[in-house]
Order: structure tokens, then sequence, then C-alpha cells
């Protein structure tokens, strides 16, 4: 599910911070992950970005590694 996709359904990100969540995903998505992988990477930028984390750079550089639990 592209993130464009589970951001609106969180009903929360005004057009400039699906813009920006739009841009880490892309950066951070492969063109070979299953459609998990991608969910699983979308839901990472989305709690990290909730989480406060506002910086693109930062953003992408977090929501590499799994969440902690």
């Amino acid at each position: 599910m592209p993130i464009h996709t589970k951001a609106n359904e969180a009903g929360i990100f005004d057009p400039s911070e699906l813009a920006l969540l739009g841009r880490v995903y892309e950066h951070l998505k492969l063109h070979d992950q299953s459609p998990e992988a991608r969910d699983a990477i979308a839901s990472r930028i989305i709690a990290n970005y909730m989480a406060g984390i506002k910086d693109e750079t930062e953003l992408v550089s977090l929501s590499k590694r799994p969440l902690g639990r």
C-alpha cells in the first residue's frame, strides 16, 4: 500500500506533510520488496513522524531501522 494511502487512512496529515512522507518513502522503498515489506516501511515512517521526527534526513535514517518495542 503506498504511503499516501496509509497516511490518508490516518486522516491527520496536510498536503505538505504527505509530500514529506512520500519523499521519505520513495527514498527507502525498493522495487523488489514485497507489499508487506513496503507496508512496514510506511508504518515506520509514519510512526517516527508522529513521534516528532520532522527533519527529512533524520526521518530517512531512523525509518531504515525496525521500530523498537
